[in-house]
């Protein structure tokens, strides 16, 4: 069998932006993440979609089209992120994530989770007083990780008789 990547595996595109769009349609009403986000480009969830694909395994389009890892970075600067607002954000896009029915084996719920707080927290760190852009930096790549794949069931073997 060969082990498809996590962008194959939550459907490619078309679920990730489905993710996005339902992510940042509910962050309006938060009282936390709302301010943070007022006045973000009608295209941010396209963008932020294009990001995680890449990341995953998917097309290199946010590198050919928005500079890369290094323009993500760029978007964080000076935003002065904080744990609390790192934390609703994972647990908002997570509630986006089950409620749009995506992937729920645990295998995959551990690559992204793992992911998300990876991200979450570099997202954090750029966003203080002195963080500097490097570049050159690659973008990141996430796989399943320690899982090694996902969980396909095997069907029972019956009992010899």
């Amino acid at each position: 069998m060969t082990v498809p990547t996590l962008y194959e595996w939550i459907g490619g595109f078309d679920a990730l932006l489905r993710l996005t769009t339902e992510f940042y349609r509910r962050v309006p009403a938060d009282d936390l993440l709302g301010p943070v986000f007022a006045g973000m480009d009608k295209n941010h969830p396209e963008h932020v979609a294009m990001f995680i694909a890449e990341v995953i395994g998917g097309p290199k389009l946010y590198s050919e089209q928005h500079g890369g890892h290094p323009a993500m970075v760029r978007h964080h600067l000076d935003r002065h992120l904080t744990e609390q607002m790192r934390r609703r954000w994972i647990n908002l896009l997570l509630d986006s994530y089950t409620d749009l029915g995506l992937p729920a084996d645990p295998e995959f719920a551990s690559a992204l989770v793992g992911y998300l707080e990876w991200g979450t927290r570099l997202a954090v760190i750029n966003s203080q007083p002195g963080a500097k852009v490097y570049e050159h930096a690659p973008m990141p790549q996430w796989g399943w990780g320690e899982t090694g794949g996902p969980y396909i069931p095997k069907k029972p073997v019956p009992p010899s008789a």
